[in-house]
């Protein structure tokens, strides 16, 4: 469903199908650490994102988070191949919040 969506749109993306060995809170724990470090942050407002995030604590919304689900296989899937998320800033003399410019 998601390969014929995205070749419908017209989007120049591939899609790499993935099988899950543990439950959605476990495998968001490592990426709970990269935003208690301040490794990761949003730019732009993802209001459905950050509450689906939020609610990773609540056991009966396990199966209801699907937005915060592919954002965990995302950046797990950055974080093996090493390269890590990266965040290019244009100097337009401002920097936004929560973004250093390592």
């Amino acid at each position: 469903m998601v390969r014929a969506t995205l070749a419908q749109a017209g989007a120049p993306c591939g899609v790499r199908l993935v099988h899950a060995g543990h439950g959605k809170r476990v495998r968001a724990e490592p990426i709970a650490l990269l935003y208690e470090q301040g490794r990761v942050a949003h730019c732009g407002a993802f209001a459905a994102l950050e509450e689906e995030l939020l609610a990773l604590g609540v056991a009966e919304s396990e199966g209801l988070l699907d937005r915060a689900d592919a954002l965990v296989w995302a950046l797990t899937a950055l974080m093996r191949r090493g390269e890590g998320p990266r965040v290019r800033l244009l100097d337009w003399g401002v920097r936004p919040s929560g973004l250093s410019g390592r």
